[in-house]
């Protein structure tokens, strides 16, 4: 699929067997099912994207039961049109009464639920006050990788995104950076990223001089200058799914220092992506790239994980970090992203996503990594 054409859409029957395939790995983790809230879970086993609201609407999964989505009567209609509506049943509930006691019979009475981490704490509170013999505990710690494993057609997306991600950066370097303040790189780069079929922008960092330091920098009112640094992170979703990369430009000739810590952080991304493969532990994509940076030095101005996972979101488990013992498997995507970061000076980063193949890793972004000269 070239990075301009629309990709096939999801059926009810993917959504059927993502939803089954939640039941399942839930009852093998020893829960009683999962409950899931309006949010990114819900859209990925159900197609179905409300707003999260005080009304309560919540998708249970029970292994071996037909999935159900709660709802509130007057959404019902919008539930009922979702691609995946055909592979559950709908139960609603209208304004009055009370959504807890409509869920309840849906649960064990002391069953133990994975519940979405973005679920509100009064839903919680109300299903817990029903059944004050249940359990709950977050999706991520209970099914981290319930959405990290990508089939053809998920990966398809995300090559998709990646590909608006670099076109982006490509037009990006035409632009004069020199005696424009950081909001105005931003801005163009939120711009570019819908041009190339970006339906929303998540981030646009834009981290000149002393700021690239600070690797999550709002973009701010600094004038970037000739002699600057400058980090460049951006992403967003295009197809309902993300994109993330990040480069480090100069605004006119680096020192040799400038040119020196960003070839340590290029040879470290480089050796973190080298060593993707299948049941390689997380945690060693982490020591790869790590161990480069600490042999010159630099180790302590290493400052975050060296990468997280992608999908449905732009942030997600799998984290290349260390302690992380969950082994790769073929379809996950996840940011090597190593970076070195100077207070009050500059910083670099660079980051590529990845996903796992049968025999290694295949990078997403294609984008030259050599530091790029900019006006």
């Amino acid at each position: 699929m070239s990075s301009q054409s629309r990709p096939l859409p999801f059926t009810a029957d993917d959504y059927r067997a993502r939803m089954k395939r939640a039941a399942d790995t839930a009852a093998e983790a020893g829960l009683a099912g999962v409950l899931v809230a309006p949010g990114p879970d819900l859209v990925y086993l159900t197609g179905y994207q409300p707003v999260n609201t005080e009304r309560l609407t919540v998708l249970v999964l029970t292994a071996g039961q037909d999935p159900v989505l709660v709802v509130p009567t007057l959404e019902a209609p919008d539930a009922e049109k979702a691609v995946g509506a055909p592979a559950l049943t709908l139960r609603d509930w209208t304004d009055g009464k009370d959504p807890y006691a409509v869920t309840a019979p849906l649960l064990e009475d002391a069953g133990r639920f994975g519940i979405s981490d973005n679920a509100w704490a009064m839903h919680l509170l109300g299903l817990q006050r029903t059944l004050p013999g249940t359990s709950y505990v977050s999706l991520t710690e209970a099914l981290p990788m319930l959405r990290a494993v990508k089939d053809a057609h998920e990966l398809e997306r995300l090559a998709a995104a990646g590909a608006a991600a670099d076109a982006t950066y490509e037009e990006i370097l035409k632009v004069r950076f020199s005696g424009r303040k950081e909001t105005d790189i931003a801005a163009e780069l939120a711009d570019l990223l819908r041009r190339f079929g970006h339906s929303q922008v998540d981030f646009t960092v834009v981290g000149s001089g002393p700021n690239g330091a600070n690797p999550h920098h709002e973009a701010g009112d600094r004038t970037i200058g000739r002699g600057d640094m400058v980090v460049l992170d951006f992403g967003g979703l295009k197809h309902g799914y993300g994109s993330d990369t990040s480069r480090t430009v100069h605004v006119g000739e680096p020192t040799a220092e400038e040119q020196r810590v960003h070839d340590i952080v290029r040879q470290a991304q480089e050796a973190g992506c080298d060593a993707v493969r299948p049941g390689v532990a997380c945690q060693e994509i982490d020591r790869a790239a790590r161990a480069v940076i600490t042999e010159f030095g630099y180790g302590e101005r290493f400052i975050h994980r060296t990468g997280h996972g992608i999908g449905v979101t732009t942030h997600e488990p799998p984290y290349m970090i260390e302690g992380e013992e969950q082994p790769l498997v073929p379809g996950m995507c996840f940011s090597v992203e190593p970076g070195i970061y100077l207070p009050g000076r500059f910083g670099v980063r660079i980051e590529d996503i990845v996903t796992v193949t049968e025999d290694g890793g295949r990078r997403l972004n294609s984008t030259a990594r050599e530091l790029a000269i900019v006006e």
